[in-house]
């Protein structure tokens, strides 16, 4: 253990101070001593326990035998007084807590976030506005359907939580990886998660929308048509977890010192730009490596390429508020990047893994509720749910003491009158556990600085209790509109296509109709008629009494008019890279590969900081054409073409076994369906020969000659999603 952490201190992995021993305890004064600005690895280093030379049990006492029960003799039955059996296997009984209902499957790193600008003109929150700070955080990234056991790389929502540990307490921007939701009221989050989970008499699918009682919930509730169309996007297919953008969802307010609000949006820019997979790649990864993306994260961390993100802000003044055609406490609907720009604030980089997975990953307790003074929320309906939700969770996970767990409490002192409760680490001293009080000398007192206080925003309500939506929440389809105009012809090729694949695993024909008549034609006609073509699913006469036209008043309220000629280009991820790195690099190579072919690949692919594999047919070493051994990073039946983002073939010896390999040929053919870059040097094309590939051309990502610029000019590209693939066998 001690090599490996030497081993990541020299990669520039920031690792926290040197643990306490067992028995070691810690004060209050020494919590208030932290630096806050980098403090929370040291604040998590007081409950880091490193394997010990003598094993005990958990009073202490050292066992002598942890292999062998006690018996009445060598065969004889096993004897009840044997203590440490007893807890060693009550404590494994008991080892597991409460999976979360949803975002079961994730996977979390530590990091630090750095503020660009003074933000005090909106927000009197220090995060926001000291530029001297380097607040820690901590980041969970999830699935929301499946279970904690199933694939990180179904078609789904992902999360995106971020708990920052400032100074003033703790913040936790809670969001996804997708700006909207699929319901406007939170009252109907139950029902929307029945719907997609697994269906109750069988318990299948697992992980996936693609099943009748999904289908049947969202024909129903056609305010989830703009959230379904990022779904069926690639969106719900990233590449990487560093890939992806994040959204707080929801519009929240910024509140400055003089109690000024204004509303904002939260969004997480990733640095490396948004990219997706392609949904058969997907379907593929899940059976080669479940663990693809939290695979990616911890080893991108651990290499030190750290993956970053730019806090972006919209800000809408409250005076602008009813200026649009939507309503800003809608969670279905977004602000346009071209109505109100994205303003970059700041930088947040993850640069640390976890060092325990349940201790840190599993118990941290997330929720929107957790907000500092300068932050406050609206009145979002599905926010208002969350508010209550997210408490009652972690009460039913980790305890009413969840807080005072080392992932979850704050760098700041914690003074109050909470007591008792089940795993209680605090020791309260004193006699007095209640306020106002004269016996405890009044304290803990209200905070006599409201400046350092948390405040709620004085908002002026006058209005009846009412169980009703508001009519500015009716408009259900301009946005999904939008969302298509806005998508390229392949990213609306993926959706239509998507569309299909989820309606026809689809049982109920009632409920195929239903989406495609009260939804998708609701939405646009070439969407509509594209899923027809796949599914067979009639679209009933424009006019007809099941298929409303556009203009006109729909079950879901009115369309816009002009929302056929809505677009927001900020929408579309038909955008090139700005760099390859942390790019995975096949090279397909053997003995006898080209020696000079293979060093110009190395060479020039790291110094593009990609990560480049040699793969061969079988492990341990190949000989290059001047007979030096080269390592195999990985035997091909061990290299699935879909965990790498582009090929290389080598030329020379190796390229005749390559062309007779059902593997390689398999290898090439999987990466061309998927648009992925292929290079072919020298004799390496005889691959492409034996693999049926179209020749090389500019555009379509195929590059044969041994120049590897042409090749890093295509990984810019992502992929090549235009290619004809449907006579490529994979």
């Amino acid at each position: 253990m001690a090599t490996k952490k030497a081993a990541a201190s020299k990669k520039g992995v920031a690792r926290p101070p040197k643990a306490r021993s067992s028995g070691q305890s810690s004060t209050a004064a020494d919590n208030q001593s932290l630096d806050l600005d980098t403090g929370k690895n040291a604040d998590l280093a007081r409950d880091t326990l490193e394997p010990g030379e003598a094993m005990t049990g958990n009073q202490g006492v050292m066992i002598s035998d942890d292999q062998n029960s006690l018996k009445a003799g060598p065969r004889g039955p096993t004897l009840l007084e044997d203590f440490h059996l007893r807890e060693k296997i009550t404590h494994f009984d008991h080892e597991r807590i409460p999976e979360r209902v949803v975002h079961a499957r994730g996977a979390a790193a530590h990091g630090v976030f750095e503020l660009y600008e003074d933000l005090s003109e909106f927000t009197s929150a220090g995060v926001l506005t000291d530029t001297s700070r380097k607040t820690p955080v901590f980041v969970r990234f999830s699935t929301v359907a499946g279970s904690r056991g199933s694939a990180d790389t179904p078609r789904d929502v992902r999360g995106f939580a971020v708990k920052l540990y400032t100074k003033e307490g703790v913040w936790d921007l809670v969001g996804n990886n997708m700006p909207v939701f699929f319901i406007q009221d939170a009252i109907k989050f139950p029902d929307l998660i029945h719907a997609v989970k697994p269906e109750p008499n069988n318990e299948i699918p697992q992980a996936a929308s693609a099943h009748d009682t999904f289908w049947d919930f969202v024909s129903l509730t056609p305010e989830s048509a703009h959230m379904l169309m990022w779904v069926m996007s690639d969106r719900a297919l990233p590449r990487s977890l560093a890939m992806m953008e994040g959204f707080g969802v929801h519009t929240f307010r910024l509140v400055n010192a003089k109690g000024k609000s204004v509303f904002v949006k939260f969004h997480w820019k990733p640095i490396k730009g948004v990219h997706s997979l392609v949904w058969d790649e997907s379907q593929k990864i899940s059976g080669k490596d479940a663990d693809f993306h939290r695979r990616d994260l911890f080893e991108a961390i651990e290499r030190g390429d750290y993956p970053e993100w730019e806090l972006g802000l919209q800000i809408v003044e409250e005076t602008d508020e009813f200026k649009f055609d939507f309503d800003l406490l809608d969670p279905t609907k977004i602000i346009p990047e071209e109505l109100v720009p994205v303003r970059r604030v700041g930088k947040m980089t993850l640069n640390r893994n976890t060092d325990n997975y349940f201790a840190e990953t599993e118990q941290v307790a997330y929720h929107t509720g957790h907000i500092v003074p300068g932050i406050d929320f609206s009145n979002d309906p599905l926010l208002q749910g969350r508010l209550f939700s997210y408490t009652d969770t972690q009460l039913r996970r980790v305890g009413p003491n969840f807080a005072e767990l080392p992932i979850n409490r704050p760098l700041c002192p914690v003074h109050n009158n909470q007591r008792d409760a089940m795993a209680r680490t605090t020791i309260n001293k004193g006699r007095v556990a209640y306020f106002p009080n004269r016996l405890g000398g009044g304290c803990p007192m209200h905070s006599p600085e409201g400046a350092q206080a948390f405040v709620s925003y004085g908002e002026k309500i006058d209005a009846t209790k009412i169980r009703q939506r508001s009519d500015s929440f009716s408009d259900h389809f301009s946005q999904a509109t939008m969302f298509w105009n806005s998508m390229s012809d392949w990213e609306q090729q993926h959706i239509a296509e998507a569309f299909a694949f989820e309606l026809n695993q689809v049982e109920n024909e009632d409920i195929r109709h239903h989406v495609m008549n009260e939804i998708l034609v609701n939405i646009a006609d070439p969407l509509a008629q594209a899923v027809s073509a796949q599914t067979g699913i009639a679209i009933a006469p424009v006019g007809d009494a099941k298929n409303p036209t556009p203009s006109a008043p729909t079950p879901s309220g009115p369309l816009r008019k002009n929302a056929k000629d809505l677009s927001s280009p900020a929408l579309s991820m038909d955008k090139p890279c700005d760099s390859i790195k942390g790019r995975r690099i096949a090279v397909l190579g053997g003995d006898g590969m080209d020696t000079a072919q293979f060093k110009a690949v190395l060479t020039s692919l790291q110094a593009e900081q990609a990560v480049v594999e040699l793969i061969a047919a079988h492990a341990g070493t190949v000989a290059d054409s001047k007979g030096k051994p080269q390592k195999v990073n990985r035997a091909a039946p061990n290299a699935p073409s879909v965990i790498y983002d582009g090929v290389i073939v080598l030329g020379g010896d190796s390229a005749a076994a390559l062309a007779q390999s059902g593997l390689a040929i398999l290898f090439v053919n999987e990466a061309f369906r998927h648009g992925k870059p292929i290079a072919f040097m020298g004799e390496g094309v005889e691959l492409m020969e034996a693999a049926n590939l179209p020749d090389a051309d500019e555009g379509n990502g195929i590059i044969t000659g041994d120049d590897v610029a042409p090749f890093v000019e295509a990984m810019m590209q992502h992929r090549f999603p235009r290619r004809a693939i449907d006579s490529v066998p994979a």
